[in-house]
């Protein structure tokens, strides 16, 4: 069973697909991380807010796409950030 909505996923035309399997952000730092979400909007693929990076939301508050996605195999749930809104 879906939660509510929210405005940005009411408005959201497309999901973007994630861009890649990895937080390239992490890589780069040479870090790791514990979970994996992606960007609905644009498919920026970051670490999770239980990471130490919290490259996701770090990439909603610079670029305020606030839609995300988890990518771990199993999970097909999503969230706004900018509303705390989990949909199921």
């Amino acid at each position: 069973m879906a939660t509510k909505t929210c405005q940005h996923f009411e408005t959201l035309e497309t999901h973007a697909e994630p861009a890649g399997q990895v937080c390239e952000t992490c890589i780069e730092m040479g870090d790791t991380w514990v979970h994996l979400r992606s960007c609905l909007g644009c498919g920026q693929v970051g670490c999770c807010d239980n990471s130490k990076n919290r490259h996701a939301r770090k990439h909603w508050e610079e670029h305020g796409h606030a839609l995300i996605q988890s990518i771990e195999p199993g999970e097909t749930w999503q969230y706004c950030f900018a509303d705390h809104v989990l949909v199921t």
